[in-house]
């Protein structure tokens, strides 16, 4: 049992951080500074991860949607993105963080790619916890591109159809490197998935909060924490089973 899982700890939260722009409308601000203050959030939380002994922490910071937004949205967001590389790699070098992104890098920029491979490389060996940034990222998307990167390796002869399997796809699909997400959180009101970890997160548990991602603080992470530890994963488990494990571990 490792120490998180003795403190009641998720090994692996995943946020989605909503609420910008209506945190800029309620504060009477530019169109954008929403965004810029959202970006300011993150720091806090990744620090308390880490010194918590949480494991990961993946945040959804640009959806296979948002490529709908209007255009200066998009450019100012692919601009914020590229910030957060460029601040977070000394962050990373000074809490031993190993920082890599998910998603459909085709539809972005070679120097935003190419600056994304550089900060993963650069921080791959380091292991007190890891840091994702979903960008260009959807669930059916990711599940999709794991099929067809399957349906490819049968159509050349490496895998029999008889080999496919849920733990297959574990082992293709996105945050393959992770242990699953046991908590998700969702910021701003909303109460949906919005396309995001299908996959990993199946088994979550999930906490939604009607604070804006600007506004959400360390102290509200912790209340997350809180209810998770009072959650009773089961898995398909009766309760009596649940509560005998114990006995018996």
């Amino acid at each position: 049992m490792t120490a998180s899982e003795e403190l009641h700890l998720p090994r692996h939260v995943a946020i989605i951080m909503d609420g910008n722009n209506r945190f800029a409308k309620k504060n009477q601000m530019q169109k954008g500074d929403g965004h810029r203050e959202g970006k300011n959030s993150l720091d806090p939380i990744v620090e308390h991860c880490r010194n918590k002994g949480i494991q990961a922490l993946t945040v959804f910071a640009f959806s296979s949607e948002n490529w709908n937004r209007p255009q200066y949205e998009v450019d100012l967001l692919m601009k914020l993105l590229e910030e957060t590389i460029h601040e977070q790699l000394p962050r990373m070098e000074q809490f031993n963080i190993a920082l890599q992104f998910i998603g459909d890098r085709s539809r972005l920029s070679p120097h935003l790619r190419e600056l994304m491979l550089h900060a993963e490389q650069h921080t791959a060996s380091f292991d007190s916890m890891t840091l994702t940034i979903a960008i260009s990222y959807g669930g059916m998307w990711d599940i999709a591109d794991t099929a067809k990167q399957i349906a490819q390796d049968v159509k050349a002869g490496i895998l029999d159809v008889d080999q496919i399997d849920a733990a297959l796809f574990n082992q293709r699909i996105s945050l393959n490197n992770l242990p699953a997400v046991d908590l998700l959180i969702r910021t701003g009101g909303d109460y949906r998935l919005s396309n995001f970890l299908l996959w990993q997160a199946a088994y979550a548990e999930l906490y939604f909060t009607e604070t804006l991602w600007p506004e959400f603080s360390v102290k509200e992470f912790d209340r997350a924490l809180d209810v998770f530890a009072g959650r009773e994963r089961r898995f398909g488990k009766t309760s009596e089973q649940i509560h005998q494990e114990k006995i018996e571990n």
